[in-house]
């Protein structure tokens, strides 16, 4: 009976040699993907640089022993020192406290009007690139005509029928955008529709706004998003040309532009109420050019060996 049953038993089987090495674990795609960010020296200045201009505009004006449109006639073009780090303008206001304050209006007027650019452009992207025919030919003769003239001259152009103020500003930083965006969602749903899982989606009888908003849209935002992170620069540019040239923000609010427009007379004798705020432009531009040709790198197929 004992032998009966040994031989009807089933074997244990030994345990694996632990050979030292550590286990494979399945990777995500988001866990690539950050791998991929941190190892983009690229993409980590930029974002450093982004998320540092981020947190002085957000917590930065609460610690200012100064307000940004506090003016002082007994200390006016006054040299930095430590008592104005950046110096004070023709006013007496101080240059530092009216620097950190404008961070907050170019990042406001950058993510409204990419924001609205990506909606509009990637909604009218959808349609023309997935219908075809005279909706794509409409729209894309929309983007042509927009596209026919350059940017800061149509927006200059749009503010100037609108009025000059920051909300007209980042109205016609948008509208120039849209084009971009849209003539990019364009090409990508033109390349997806044709994939088999939307052929697939169309057979079964699947509605057009659910094969749009759950099957090409998802697949069409890496680029969307990559460009939006460089567009985010070229607003901050846009946004500081209009100010120069008094289209957009209105005295006495501290934007950027308007700040080197007003310290132009005093480029000799003030250099400092030039040097930060074109510093400060400088820098946001960068730290945005440079996040976004990261993004792009790691998310781009096409970028990497």
């Amino acid at each position: 009976m004992s032998a009966n049953s040994t031989s009807l038993t089933s074997p244990t089987p030994s345990p694996m040699p632990d050979t030292g090495e550590p286990k494979a674990e399945a990777a995500s795609p988001l866990g690539n993907v950050w791998r991929s960010f941190i190892k983009s020296r690229s993409a980590v200045i930029g974002a450093v640089i982004v998320l540092s201009i981020l947190l002085i505009a957000v917590i930065g004006p609460l610690f200012l022993p100064y307000g940004y449109n506090q003016v002082d006639a007994n200390s006016r073009l006054e040299a930095p020192s430590a008592v104005h780090w950046f110096g004070t303008d023709d006013l007496g206001r101080d240059v530092f406290a009216r620097v950190i304050n404008g961070a907050r209006i170019s990042l406001w007027v950058g993510f409204f009007a990419v924001t609205g650019s990506i909606i509009v452009g990637s909604l009218l992207g959808l349609l023309a690139g997935y219908y075809g025919r005279w909706i794509d030919v409409l729209i894309s003769r929309v983007f042509d005509i927009l596209l026919a003239f350059p940017g800061v001259l149509l927006a200059i152009a749009i503010v100037a029928m609108l009025g000059p103020s920051l909300e007209n500003a980042m109205y016609a930083i948008a509208v120039i955008n849209v084009p971009t965006f849209g003539r990019l969602m364009r090409s990508r749903v033109l390349a997806i529709k044709q994939e088999d899982f939307v052929l697939a989606a169309k057979a079964i009888g699947m509605k057009d706004r659910r094969i749009l908003f759950k099957h090409i849209l998802p697949n069409s935002w890496t680029p969307i998003m990559v460009q939006g992170t460089l567009n985010f620069a070229i607003a901050v540019i846009e946004a500081a040309a209009l100010g120069f040239l008094g289209l957009g923000a209105q005295p006495p609010e501290p934007e950027w532009g308007k700040m080197l427009s007003d310290s132009r007379q005093y480029i000799e004798s003030a250099p400092w109420t030039m040097i930060f705020p074109g510093s400060a432009i400088m820098l946001t531009v960068l730290g945005f050019n440079l996040l976004g040709d990261g993004l792009r790198d790691i998310l781009d197929p096409r970028m990497k060996t």
